[in-house]
């Protein structure tokens, strides 16, 4: 998946506009990046990358930049 596509998904999955995601977009400024969203993002990681985050991992992820950097150490996200 490339960054863009990552960033589409990533817009889908907190219910946002894609022109609000962007790599250096913190947690906060995604209203969808709630207790909800953040089930809904462990489960997608889990379905379509066969990537497993605890809450803890989770928790700490304070931007968009945080879920690529995840993306491309587990080899799932391409140039």
């Amino acid at each position: 998946m490339t960054r863009d596509e990552t960033l589409a998904w990533l817009a889908g999955v907190f219910e946002e506009p894609v022109e609000n995601v962007r790599p250096d977009t913190p947690r906060d400024a995604i209203g969808g990046w709630d207790s909800l969203g953040v089930l809904t993002l462990m489960a997608d990681l889990d379905e379509k990358f066969d990537i497993r985050v605890s809450e803890k991992e989770m928790s700490a992820m304070t931007s968009v930049q945080d879920v690529l950097d995840l993306l491309n150490r587990h080899g799932k996200l391409s140039a």
